[in-house]
């Protein structure tokens, strides 16, 4: 499996620490050319590799950690995503359910990458939290992810695994999804809550 963050913010950096922390290589992206990003990727780690969003998007597995509103622009840089799949970091506060056309934020996104298995997740928590290491008091944070595709779920649970994390299962993306979804001026019931897993 090869893995892409598209979307070099504060969320995007916290999930390329996540990464660096277990040396799994990822590669990084934006709209900007590489280059201007780079110095910051490499001092992240060397397994950190700044590219073109086009380069970005040959991955298996891409981590859209972009504003809502850029998603539409980002999903024009493949004709069709058949094969991988995208893990829904965006949050769409602030943006009208109207705009939404009344479904969950995920499910709009999920039309936007047409042919992609979309995974929604590692959304819920602030950047500041994400990116500290996710082995808490003998414990692990927790992840929430959601989907509409159980095998795309449990691949992504398995990779939030082995960054450390403990992936918990919310269901389809009219259930669960909206319990991590911001919209117009709401927050679904987990957003910000920083939770541990103990396991027995």
């Amino acid at each position: 499996m090869t893995y892409a963050i598209i979307g070099f913010g504060e969320v995007g950096h916290a999930l390329a620490q996540a990464f660096a922390r277990k040396g799994i290589e990822v590669a990084v992206a934006t709209t900007r050319d590489p280059e201007s990003f780079a110095a910051d990727a490499m001092a992240i780690g060397p397994g950190i590799i700044p590219t073109t969003l086009a380069e970005a998007a040959k991955a298996d597995v891409i981590f859209l950690a972009v504003r809502y509103q850029s998603h539409p622009d980002v999903a024009k840089a493949l004709p069709s995503w058949e094969g991988k799949i995208i893990v829904d970091v965006t949050n769409a506060y602030g943006v009208p359910d109207e705009e939404l056309g009344g479904q969950p934020s995920a499910k709009a996104v999920a039309d936007a990458f047409a042919g992609a298995k979309l995974v929604k997740g590692f959304n819920h928590l602030v950047a500041p939290v994400l990116a500290q290491d996710p082995a808490v008091h003998g414990g692990r944070r927790v992840i929430f992810l959601s989907s509409d595709d159980d095998g795309a779920a449990a691949e992504i649970a398995g990779l939030a695994d082995k960054l450390g994390f403990a992936p918990i299962k919310l269901g389809g993306l009219s259930e669960g999804g909206l319990l991590v979804q911001g919209h117009g001026n709401a927050w679904g019931r987990l957003i910000f809550k920083d939770l541990v897993k103990f396991d027995s």
